[in-house]
C-alpha cells in the first residue's frame, strides 16, 4: 500500500520514463473528488477503449466522461500520453478483492469471479485507444509506451510488475486489454531492470503530415486538435482549454475548427528572425467577438534558406512537440 503520487511526481515520472506526454486542460486538479476514496494505491490497471470515432474524441471523453473522469491517462495509436485527470477516476470499477490482496501481495493474479471490492481508489489507470474487436491492431509505440507508464508507476512506488493488471484481470466479464498481460508485465520487468528509462524508448508512430487541406477556417480534425494541444500550455488561445478544434458533436461549438471568419485583412503578422536569413511568418487571428478564440492559424517559411530545425519546415505532430 502506499499514499497516492501527486501529479507532479506523476508527471516526473513518465517523462524520466522517455514518455511523449501531452497535458490536457486542468488534468492536475480534474478528478471525481467525493465520490469515494483515493488511496492507498495498490497497483495500475490496463484498458482498452472499446469502439472510437476519432483519436481525439477518445480523449475528451476521458475527460469528460460520462459522469466524470475515465482514467488517468489515454494513450494514443503513436504512443503519446495523454495527461487527463489525476485522483479518484471511473476506470477500474467493482472487482474481486481477492485480486487485489494478490497485487498486494505481488504474487500470481487469482481468477477474477466477484465485483466486491472498490478500484476506483486503489489502482492508477490508462485507456489505451483499440475498439478491441481483434481487427483493430496494436502498434508497437502504442504497447510499449503502456508498458513505460506502468513500469514508470510502479519504480516510483518501488512494486514490481505483479502489481500491474489488466481490467479483464480484475472485474468479472471485462475483455480488455485485448492483449497478454503476461507479456505486457514481462516488458514491464525489463523496464523496471533498465533504469530509471526503461532504456531507449521507441521512436512514435507519427502519423504523416496530413496536408494544407486539412487546415483552414472552419475545419475540426485530429491534426488541428495535436497542434492546439502544444499551442495552449505555451500561453496561445486564452479561449480554448484543449484546441483549436473537436471531431464529436458533444464539444463545445467554441471548440470546434479553427475560426469561420478570420479574414486576411483580421490577421496579424509578426516576423521572427532566424538565422540563414530565414525568418518566419506567424500569422494570429485577433478575437473576432467576445469568447471568440485567438489562435495560430498558419506557421510558414517567409523567405528560402535552410531549415533551422525547429518549425520553419513543420512535417506533423511531432515537429509541433519542439520548442
Amino acid at each position: 500500500m502506499a499514499t497516492p503520487l501527486t501529479s507532479g511526481q506523476a508527471l516526473s515520472a513518465l517523462r524520466a520514463a522517455g514518455l511523449n506526454i501531452v497535458e490536457v486542460r486542468d488534468w492536475k486538479n480534474h478528478n471525481r473528488a467525493g465520490h469515494g476514496a483515493w488511496g492507498p494505491m495498490n497497483g495500475v490497471v490496463i484498458h482498452h477503449t472499446g469502439d472510437y470515432s476519432s483519436q481525439a474524441q477518445m480523449v475528451d471523453l476521458c475527460y469528460t466522461g460520462y459522469s466524470g473522469l475515465l482514467c488517468h491517462t489515454v494513450i494514443d495509436k503513436s504512443g503519446t500520453c495523454h495527461m487527463v485527470g489525476w485522483g479518484r477516476a471511473n476506470h477500474a470499477g467493482l472487482g474481486d478483492g481477492d485480486v487485489l490482496q494478490a497485487v498486494i501481495d505481488e504474487r500470481a493474479l487469482p481468477a477474477d469471479n466477484e465485483a466486491n471490492t472498490d478500484g476506483n481508489g486503489r489502482f492508477y489507470g490508462t485507456e489505451l485507444i483499440n475498439s478491441g474487436g481483434g481487427n483493430d491492431p496494436w502498434p508497437e509505440a502504442q504497447v510499449d509506451a503502456a508498458a513505460r507508464w506502468a513500469a514508470a508507476l510502479c519504480r516510483a512506488h518501488g512494486w514490481s510488475e505483479r502489481s500491474v493488471i489488466g481490467h479483464k484481470e480484475w472485474q468479472p466479464g471485462k475483455p480488455d486489454p485485448s492483449f497478454s498481460m503476461n507479456d505486457l508485465r514481462a516488458r514491464v520487468a525489463r523496464y523496471l531492470k533498465g533504469g530509471s528509462s526503461g532504456g531507449k524508448p521507441t521512436p512514435p508512430n507519427v502519423p504523416a503530415f496530413p496536408g494544407a487541406a486539412a487546415f483552414g477556417n472552419g475545419k475540426a480534425n485530429d491534426s488541428i486538435l495535436l497542434l492546439g494541444q502544444q499551442l495552449v500550455p505555451k500561453g496561445y488561445g486564452r479561449h480554448y482549454r484543449v484546441g483549436p478544434s473537436g471531431t464529436g458533436a458533444s464539444r463545445p461549438p467554441e471548440h470546434r475548427g479553427l475560426p469561420a471568419r478570420p479574414g486576411l485583412d483580421r490577421l496579424r503578422r509578426r516576423r521572427l528572425p532566424r538565422p540563414g536569413n530565414l525568418a518566419l511568418t506567424l500569422q494570429l487571428t485577433p478575437p473576432l467577438e467576445q469568447g471568440a478564440p485567438h489562435e495560430c492559424v498558419r506557421l510558414a517559411a517567409a523567405q528560402g534558406g535552410p531549415s533551422c530545425g525547429r518549425l520553419a519546415h513543420c512535417h506533423g505532430p511531432a515537429a509541433w512537440n519542439r520548442p
